[in-house]
């Protein structure tokens, strides 16, 4: 047998065997399972403002130690309706809304710029829960976006600088280039950028979730309607 007619042979051996440990692999997927116990959320128990319930759970998840507890999802749209997600840190919250600092030429700037709602959500694996926040999203104040980056450690206002965070770059050497080069103009003061600042989502809704035995998940909605907030229980 040749050399070529040998790999014709194996290729189909090879797919198989390929194909059954995708189907191994899906087959243990489906099969996973868990059982929330760990809590419950009922109306009687929880705030009647969203912000109060959001801080509590907040405060719950620093306190357990979770990994990350400030880590949010970011959800927007672009102009065809094509959805997009990413991770930031959320840097502040009161009764104006969710905040977080990014770089407003990314992918999510540009969304933003052309529809500014969008949802946030955060998991809290070990405490079983889930928020999730929908809203209207605003540039904080400049003052407040050059308060925040002067806190930031240097490393961090340089690669704010060295970033062209979303766009297609060579390689890895670009950003060491920028960061170089930006590190030597700048020292140790650099200026923030004026591509770089705070969002701020504005909330409407607010859903808490807890995840419960038997999938009977609890879920409470908060919608703002006049002005005030109206709770409900939606089903899992």
């Amino acid at each position: 047998m040749t050399e070529r007619s040998a790999a014709c042979w194996l290729t189909p051996l090879r797919m198989a065997r390929h194909n059954e440990r995708m189907n191994a692999t899906h087959s243990s997927i489906a099969d996973l399972r868990k059982s929330y116990e760990r809590a419950e959320l009922s109306e009687d128990a929880s705030h009647a403002d969203p912000l109060q319930q959001f801080d509590q759970w907040l405060n719950e998840a620093l306190a357990a130690q979770v990994p990350e507890p400030n880590a949010m999802t970011v959800a927007t749209v672009d102009g065809s309706l094509r959805p997009s997600t990413r991770i930031v840190l959320i840097k502040g919250y009161d009764a104006r809304g969710i905040v977080w600092y990014t770089n407003y030429d990314s992918r999510k700037g540009r969304e933003l710029a052309g529809n500014p709602f969008a949802a946030l959500q955060f998991h809290w694996v070990e405490l079983e829960r889930v928020v999730r926040i929908e809203g209207l999203v605003e540039k904080v104040d400049a003052a407040d976006s050059d308060a925040y980056y002067a806190s930031r450690p240097l490393d961090s206002r340089i690669g704010a600088w060295a970033s062209p965070q979303s766009q297609v770059i060579p390689g890895r050497s670009v950003l060491v280039a920028n960061a170089a080069k930006y590190g030597a103009q700048f020292l140790l003061q650099p200026p923030r950028p004026p591509h770089w600042g705070g969002y701020r989502l504005v909330p409407d809704r607010w859903e808490f979730w807890q995840g419960r035995k038997s999938r009977l998940h609890d879920r409470l909605r908060y919608r703002l309607e006049s002005g005030a907030w109206l709770r409900e229980r939606l089903a899992p």
